[in-house]
């Protein structure tokens, strides 16, 4: 059998970089990555499978629809995992107008492209086809004590990201029932792990901690997330690709419920193992964190129920909380060149001169 052609859209952030690094090494895929390379968006993440003849990397905006149509037609994809997105809340709250372009009107773009390509197909190819949207918990809005997302919890969005985020969620859900659309939805709970862009929790900590500079942790530190190794959740996309059922959405977690401020101390206790020789002025990792305003619409709890991909698909996740963290702050010890790219911007220059046109 041919092996698949799998068309990624924002595969030079976070989570897509992780997912073809998974695809490109762990299975027979061809993979086309298509990224604008926004700011959060770094090749660099992607350089130990960039060379191989499976990797194809197209610089485009999902919002092109002319450009999606004809990147479609070009590689003729079994399936279209659709990750591309604004992702940081705070950028949303500040500026939504990009949230509102990318995640509603770009995923409304491609999957327009995507159905016109669809219903091209025929027999087998057409029956095979997939259009994945890779979706957040946050969409599920803050969550009561003692209870668990679950794929059945309605949707109460608290942030412009979320909304916006929701909004898409809903696209893709009325392009199956509409056009009987063979769509699978994925909803994730935080993830961390290596190449994170350094403006979310857990790399923030990381390096700020690393410099000596402030933890900054809002409000009481108290706000609850179920946090899932990126690995783990790449593992858990390609499964669900493989053998979800066509309309379903399956729930990503990683069974790990802690407070934003447990997370902080804990990545403060695996440093002092880790780096001992600590900046000039710094007692312990721990003493320098502080406490921020918090920020508005701050959602206190989320935490998923991940128990239908596991009972349906068999997936779990293998790293703990514990174990995961410990690679992560690992890595970002042992990579001070990617640390340092990203943190001057040259990653964005580096960029320009490694990717193919």
């Amino acid at each position: 059998m041919t092996a698949k052609t799998l068309f990624i859209t924002g595969g030079a952030g976070f989570i897509g970089s992780a997912l073809i690094r998974y695809l490109i090494t762990e299975t027979p895929c061809r993979v086309v990555n298509v990224d604008k390379l926004t700011y959060a968006g770094n090749l660099e993440s992607l350089a130990s499978v960039a060379d191989s003849e499976r990797y194809h990397f197209e610089r485009e905006d999902i919002c092109d629809a002319a450009a999606m149509t004809r990147l479609i037609a070009h590689y003729r994809p079994d399936a279209i995992m659709h990750l591309a997105a604004e992702s940081h809340v705070d950028r949303s709250i500040s500026g939504p107008a990009a949230f509102i372009d990318t995640n509603i009107n770009g995923t409304f773009t491609l999957l327009e492209a995507a159905r016109q390509y669809w219903d091209g197909l025929a027999g087998e190819r057409k029956a095979a086809f997939r259009f994945h949207h890779i979706s957040t918990d946050e969409v599920y809005g803050d969550l009561e004590p003692g209870l668990l997302f679950t794929e059945e919890t309605p949707y109460a969005p608290s942030s412009p990201y979320s909304a916006s985020k929701a909004a898409s969620d809903h696209l893709v859900r009325a392009w199956q029932r509409t056009y009987d659309f063979p769509i699978l939805i994925t909803n994730c709970s935080n993830n961390y792990g290596p190449n994170h862009f350094p403006e979310k929790l857990i790399p923030l900590m990381i390096l700020n901690a690393l410099a000596g500079k402030a933890l900054p942790i809002y409000g009481d530190g108290q706000q609850i997330r179920d946090w899932l190794y990126v690995d783990d959740h790449v593992r858990a996309l390609y499964c669900v690709l493989s053998t979800g059922k066509i309309g379903e959405t399956y729930n990503i977690g990683g069974h790990n419920e802690k407070t934003n401020l447990e997370v902080v101390t804990t990545l403060c206790q695996i440093l002092e193992q880790l780096a001992p020789d600590k900046p000039a002025g710094v007692a312990n990792y721990v003493d320098l964190i502080t406490y921020v305003t918090d920020r508005p619409g701050h959602d206190l709890r989320y935490a998923i129920d991940a128990s239908k991909i596991q009972r349906e698909l068999g997936w779990q996740p293998v790293e703990t909380f514990d174990s995961g963290l410990l690679k992560t702050v690992e890595w970002y010890i042992n990579n001070d060149a990617w640390i340092e790219n990203v943190s001057s911007g040259a990653y964005q220059q580096w960029m320009e001169t490694h990717y193919d046109d």
